[in-house]
Parts: structure tokens; sequence; C-alpha cells
């Protein structure tokens, strides 16, 4: 088998390179592949094998596979291929307007939007189907102890023939709604809160919910995680990922854990020259920024690998080319990556600067908004803040401005240093 596992690059950055690292710990055969590869029928006629979809928005996937692309991927799992979505990834297999219509399922909405907010582990109960980890030997409960970064949820159908793999049950020790610890709350404040203020924030509001599912699709299968299994550090999941693997694909990862992983500390192997200096120079923009983000209480250090946001901050964005940047410098360089580079370099040159000044400022007015918003609300243009972060950031589902020039840059690079390496 050429590569018994794509994974789909197109709009997952820093989803796309923990499930690259994943496959690249666990020394599988796999190929990065693009949504135009695969509308061009990069998929046909290759032996039934996985196709891996990463986190990211599931809308910009389906635009980037296009009606061609996601043809190209029912046919292919149609014909015996499989598919594994995680989150983003998940939603892009549902039913829906931009869906593959593999899972006749589609995405429910929250009745409380702040619900999408979570970020975390989650103890959740597993059906005992062939495709979950087996029971520990003890007979201990069949359970596991899930990572979910922003989930969307599961919209249920009487009568289809999907299988419910996990459900949610409580939250575990580290989950957080936006920059909230639960873990750090009075278990009484909630039903308080929800009495005075009409916020239900209680524990289990995730309680019974479905997480990850799995169905046919002629002779192929489809499973949808809205866990992401191949969390760094998480071991539970990550051993359920790599029996996912051996059981449908039939590979043998060599590990079932995915080490912790630190973005920041990852080694610079290209070496800052006159050419390179302006990738160097993003790398620190982006570290500042962070630095600056935490130091106002914007950004804080969520795990090793990413850094959490107050809600409204553009944190995923941040994250996003702070890890592209990270990851990039730490590849060896290659020939390919290197020319390429060097037909980007002039629009890196020009859009740091504009985005550095830009993005330093508006995190301060943020803060500042943030200080006067109960005395003060007006002292700080609203309106202005939201134009000047969509001129740096684009829609926040979208991206787009200067953050989105530079983020095109180094996840192309990534890209051709990854699947070369």
């Amino acid at each position: 088998m050429e590569h018994a596992v794509y994974i789909l690059w197109d709009d997952a950055h820093i989803w796309g390179l923990i499930a690259w690292r994943a496959a690249v710990v666990m020394r599988l055969p796999y190929r990065l592949i693009k949504a135009e590869e695969i509308a061009q029928g990069a998929l046909s006629g290759k032996p039934p094998a996985l196709l891996l979809v990463p986190g990211g928005t599931a809308r910009l996937k389906a635009r980037a596979l296009g009606e061609a692309g996601r043809e190209a991927v029912r046919a292919y799992v149609a014909g015996g291929g499989h598919y594994l979505g995680f989150c983003g990834g998940a939603g892009l297999g549902l039913t829906g307007d931009t869906g593959l219509r593999l899972c006749p399922w589609s995405r429910a909405g929250y009745a409380d939007r702040f619900q999408h907010l979570v970020s975390g582990h989650v103890r959740s109960r597993l059906s005992g189907h062939a495709l979950c980890p087996p029971a520990a030997a003890d007979g201990a409960r069949h359970a596991a102890s899930l990572p979910v970064w922003w989930p969307g949820r599961f919209a249920p159908r009487q009568g289809d023939a999907v299988e419910v793999l996990a459900t949610y049950e409580t939250p575990d020790a580290d989950l957080w709604v936006a920059d909230l610890p639960l873990s750090a709350l009075p278990q009484d404040i909630f039903g308080a809160w929800q009495a005075l203020y009409g916020v239900n924030m209680r524990a289990d509001f995730l309680a019974e919910q479905p997480c990850v599912l799995h169905g046919r699709y002629g002779r192929g299968s489809y499973t949808l995680s809205y866990s992401h299994l191949e969390t760094p550090g998480s071991p539970q999941a990550n051993a359920w990922l790599a029996h996912l693997l051996r059981r449908l694909a039939g590979l043998s990862p060599q590990t079932e854990v995915t080490p912790p992983w630190d973005v920041a500390a990852q080694p610079i192997r290209w070496p800052e020259t006159p050419d390179t200096a302006a990738l160097h120079a993003a790398r620190r923009t982006l570290a500042g920024l962070m630095e600056t983000g935490m130091a106002h209480n914007l950004l804080f250090r969520r795990t090793e690998w990413l850094h959490g946001w107050r809600a409204g901050i553009p944190g995923a964005a941040l994250n996003n080319l702070h890890a592209a940047l990270c990851t990039a410098l730490a590849l060896p360089p290659t020939r390919t990556a290197l020319r390429w580079w060097e037909t980007q370099r002039p629009a890196m040159e020009r859009h740091l600067p504009l985005f550095r000044e830009g993005a330093e400022g508006y995190l301060l007015a943020e803060r500042l908004a943030t200080t006067l918003a109960s005395h003060l609300p007006d002292v700080v243009d609203r309106r202005g803040l939201r134009a000047q972060r969509e001129a740096l950031f684009g829609h926040p589902m979208e991206g787009g401005g200067l953050y989105r020039e530079l983020l095109d840059i180094a996840d192309e690079l990534v890209f051709l240093l990854a699947r070369e390496a």
C-alpha cells in the first residue's frame, strides 16, 4: 500500500499539525494531501485505506474540496476507504449544505452559545463496540477521559444506522469554559447563576450528548469524533486513536501515546541569514504578541501546545500562526521549501511590520476596553475595535486580513517541509 493514511491539510492549521505529529510519533505510513489533489483524482484507484480529516472549520474544508472533491471523497469511502474526522473533520462528514453526507446526522446548534467555548477533558462513556478500546482487565467501567477543544454537537435522527461509540458524562478536572476553569468554581454557584442571571453553566450541560459516531457508507465507513483523539499528552484518547488505526486500516502504530508538545520549545533548524530573517522575525513577533496577551490577561497558557484566550480575543488565529511559524523553523529546510520561501519573502517582509504594530495596539485596546467596560463603556469605540480586528484577522470563523496573508505563507511552508520530511 503506497500510503495507508492520507491527512487532509486544508484549513486544519494547528489541528493539522497535531494530527501530522501523531502520525509521525506513531510511525505510520502517511501522506499529507491537499483538497485540490483530491478533486483532481488523487484518491481514485488507491487501495482502500484511511482518510484522516483534522479539526478546523468544516465549511472552509468543504469549500476547498469543491463539489468535485466532495464527490471524490464519497467515492473513495464507498469503494472501501475509511473516513476518520476530528472536530471540524467530523462536522464535514455530516449531512448539511456543505457536508460530505457520509453520515445522515447533521450538526446541532447550542442553546447557550457559551457552551461552544468548552475546552479540556470530559469523562465519557464508551459503548463497548469493537472500535472502542477494550475495557480494563480489572473490569473497570468502560469509560475514558476524552479531550474536546471548542466542539460542535451532533443532531441525532431516529431510525438511522448510526452507532454512538462514546457519550459525554461529566467534566474532568481540566475542563474550562472560555477562560473559566470549572474546577475552580464552587459547585453551588451554578444553581445560583441560573436562578439569578439565567446562565446554565452547570457541570453536567454536556451529559448524554454523543461524542463519537460510526457508520457504514458503501463498502467503507466513517468515524466522526468531536473529541480530538490525537491531542498531545492525552493517553486514553491516544490509545483509542491507535486502536482505531489498527481496526479500520490494519495499521501497527509503534506507540499508543502522543507525548506532550511544547510548540515554542521546538529547536530552530533554519540558520538566520538575510534571506531567512523575515521568517525568524515573524516567529519572534508572534512570541511577543503571546507574551503581551498573557501579561494583560487576554491569553493564558492552556497547555504546552495551546494558549487559551478570553472570549472575543482572536486566540485561535494567534495559536495557528504561532504554531505554524515555530514548526516551519523546526523542520530541516529543503530545496523545494527554500525555493518557495524565496518567492514569498517579499510579502512576509511587507506584511509583518503592519501586522506587528496593528495587533499589539489592538490587544492593548481590548485590555483597555475590558478595564473600563463597567463604568466607562463608551470610552473605547467598540465599532473601531471590531473594524481593527477584521482588518487584522478577518471573520472569526474564516480568517482574513493581514493574519491570513501571513498564515498562508507559513502554512504552505510547513506543508512542503512536512511532506518531504
